[in-house]
């Protein structure tokens, strides 16, 4: 009876999954089932997660960004008060820095800001993956470009290969929304096509020469050669997604090609432009993962009320003239900054703003400017479902690694791992929702 009770139950059920605990309900049996698919209840579709990612390579004065309370009744300094909407949706940490990280190098150290590997700037320097880049290689596929790197005006960039390449960040806000929203003519299209399939020939080729190389090698060098091939099987599948990617249509947005500003001393428009752009990619799923390197500069910025130089302001040597200029300087950036988090907050996906599903980091390499230190770093972390509006202080003499705030942040975005650079753990006091 009971057996064939079970066999109407599973015809009832061949359309639907069912539950561990009814099956055996229903047929009485107490033995210890092996787990069937079958048991498994559909899994709702997760969201989407995203990350942000921006470097203030000329540092962030500390004096005007630090709150001098911690928790969360802590009174916002002049710098958070130009984002103090926002105050229940970011967490400012004070105290951190990179492990072994060298404060003679300062402005070299922008290279390691996503790494954290030590030496930046030192002969024999190797960096290592950065943080987008590490996360790319999980999520990268499931958007038509798997990471976006932007920077101001000659500024460089901040993401980085497995191997300790840089990869080139792109300063031209007309070429980045062609790129992200202009379709090609089908003459350009097949051209494109051409070279991803050329590519991949060339790839072939490389692949079988070095393969033939192996047997002659020592372990050192096999260990390299492998390393090699792990990278040419990584660009060979990226190669693979652009051609499917190639074939789709590009999304369409209701706003106008964005012109390239030519004055280079435009600090503001330039960031405001390069934050638009983010905020388009973000919000038509172009990609996920996004670096910027706001732009540094030796002559004085386009704003109302400074007169003396970028890089000359932030190495101000306690100059009461020079940290008035620096302060509208670096509170006109906040402004842009705000921009970003408003123009977030305002767009939504499905029931949520894309703001609680994007991770926002501001920070720097520079702890302090005028004295190149890579200690007390800023940091301001914005939206991307985690419990804010605090004030995290650590002790600057003994602080965790940065790193531990990236594991935070890589788990945010369901990312199963534990380690990330120096780290040793994920960033005590920081919790998500």
């Amino acid at each position: 009876r009971t057996k064939r009770h079970f066999s109407e139950q599973v015809i009832s059920n061949q359309s639907m999954k069912i539950q561990r605990r009814q099956f055996l309900r229903t047929t009485g049996i107490s033995l210890a089932l092996p787990w069937l698919e079958a048991f498994a209840a559909p899994e709702a579709k997760k969201p989407a997660r995203r990350m942000v990612c921006i470097c203030a390579p000329l540092g962030i004065h500390p004096g005007n960004f630090f709150p001098e309370q911690t928790g969360r009744d802590y009174k916002l300094s002049s710098y958070l008060e130009v984002v103090k909407e926002f105050r229940d949706q970011f967490t400012v940490i004070s105290g951190l820095e990179h492990a072994g990280m060298s404060s003679g190098f300062g402005h070299q150290a922008s290279a390691s800001f996503l790494t954290g590997v030590p030496g930046a700037g030192r002969p024999g320097f190797r960096n290592q993956i950065s943080l987008d880049q590490f996360a790319a290689g999980h999520l990268g596929a499931q958007t038509r470009f798997p990471s976006l790197a932007l920077s101001g005006r000659g500024a460089g960039g901040l993401s980085w290969t497995r191997t300790g390449a840089l990869i080139p960040a792109n300063d031209s806000p007309s070429k980045v929304f062609a790129r992200l929203f202009l379709a090609g003519t089908p003459a350009q299209k097949r051209e494109q096509m051409r070279h991803l399939e050329d590519g991949r020939s060339i790839l072939d080729d490389v692949r079988d020469q070095a393969k033939s190389l192996r047997g002659d090698l020592g372990n050192d060098d096999r260990d390299k050669l492998d390393e090699y091939l792990t990278s040419l099987r990584e660009l060979e599948t990226r190669m693979v997604t652009d051609q499917s990617w190639a074939k789709k249509p590009k999304p369409k947005v209701a706003v106008a090609p964005p012109k390239d500003i030519a004055n280079p001393a435009d600090l503001i428009g330039r960031t405001r432009l390069i934050f638009d752009l983010t905020h388009l990619a973000i919000q038509t799923d172009s990609t996920r993962l996004v670096t910027i390197m706001l732009a540094g500069m030796t002559a004085s910025p386009l704003i109302e009320g400074v007169n003396l130089g970028h890089h000359d302001l932030s190495h101000h040597g306690k100059d009461p003239g020079k940290l008035e200029q620096l302060k509208i300087v670096e509170i006109e950036t906040m402004k842009t900054v705000r921009g970003l988090l408003e123009k977030l907050a305002q767009s939504n996906e499905g029931d949520a703003r894309l703001l609680d599903r994007t991770t926002v980091f501001l920070g720097s390499n520079l702890g302090d400017a005028s004295s190149h230190s890579t200690q007390n770093l800023p940091v301001l972390l914005a939206g991307g479902g985690f419990k804010h509006g605090q004030h995290i202080h650590f002790d600057p003499k003994d602080p965790p690694p940065l790193c531990n705030l990236y594991v935070s942040m890589l788990q945010r975005l369901g990312i199963e791992t534990d380690k990330f650079g120096s780290s040793t753990g994920t960033l005590s006091g920081l919790s998500m929702k």
